[in-house]
């Protein structure tokens, strides 16, 4: 649980870019709540996952010192934001990490493509408490005011819940009007016909990534995805620690 003695330390990152107007509705909303450091790529990290920066230099800026807000922007990913922060931007261990708001879901698979989920797993691997929000709307003009008030609900709750050690939250929002929240678990699905061959002006063939989600189990009622299709806010617990300890059984009665 967090110390009430102290004002929380939020640290806020996204894959999005710092110019993205989901970070600045988070930053916004997380000013309500603590001391906040922002450290955002200075561009778009969609699809990052938890890439970090090893072959070339790691440049930042100072954007803004505001109140109880500072604004970075770095050349790295979005777990390189989290690094970054944690060995050389504070003196103190956050308190809070939340990533986002993420401009389109990540529910289902898309929790391991996601820089946004990247960053917070690194929050969760160091021991703080981490949330990733995100919204099904890709547009960077999404409506974000339907969930402001949960995602401030939402915080708070856990920030005096606290989490355990390994466990952090993926958070997903429907596009319009909300319902309610649900309490829900991965869904089971895959990505189809991911690339459109595309022939470009000087004759030479490239791919474009694109492609569907394919839902394997569509009837489900306790799903991610199910929860975002019938208007609901999705909070899945998502853990750090990926061993299929079931299968470890059935090795260890193999004679290797």
């Amino acid at each position: 649980m967090t110390n009430t003695n102290k004002t929380p330390l939020i640290l806020i990152t996204n894959d999005d870019g710092d110019q993205a107007r989901g970070i600045d509705v988070l930053t916004q909303i997380m000013a309500q709540l603590g001391d906040v450091i922002v450290m955002a790529p200075d561009g778009p990290r969609s699809g990052q996952s938890n890439a970090i920066t090893v072959n070339q230099p790691i440049r930042f800026r100072l954007l803004e010192k505001s109140g109880n807000v500072s604004r970075y922007s770095c050349t790295g990913t979005p777990t390189d934001c989290v690094k970054l922060v944690l060995n050389e931007f504070s003196d103190r261990k956050p308190d809070l990490l939340v990533s986002g708001i993420n401009h389109g879901s990540n529910a289902a698979i898309n929790v391991i493509y996601s820089g946004t989920m990247g960053a917070v797993l690194e929050g969760c691997e160091n021991g703080i408490t981490s949330i990733g929000f995100s919204i099904d709307d890709h547009s960077a003009q999404a409506d974000f005011d339907a969930f402001k008030p949960f995602i401030l609900d939402i915080t708070r709750k856990i920030l005096e819940l606290g989490l355990p050690y390994g466990t952090c939250l993926n958070i997903n929002c429907p596009k319009g009007d909300i319902k309610g929240v649900k309490v829900a678990r991965q869904c089971e699905g895959h990505w189809t016909e991911e690339f459109e061959k595309r022939v470009d002006p000087a004759g030479r063939n490239y791919f474009w990534l694109t492609g569907h989600f394919q839902n394997h189990e569509p009837e489900a009622t306790d799903t991610d995805i199910w929860a975002l299709e019938n208007g609901y806010i999705s909070i899945v617990p998502t853990l750090i620690d990926l061993t299929d300890y079931a299968f470890m059984k059935k090795l260890n009665a193999i004679n290797f």
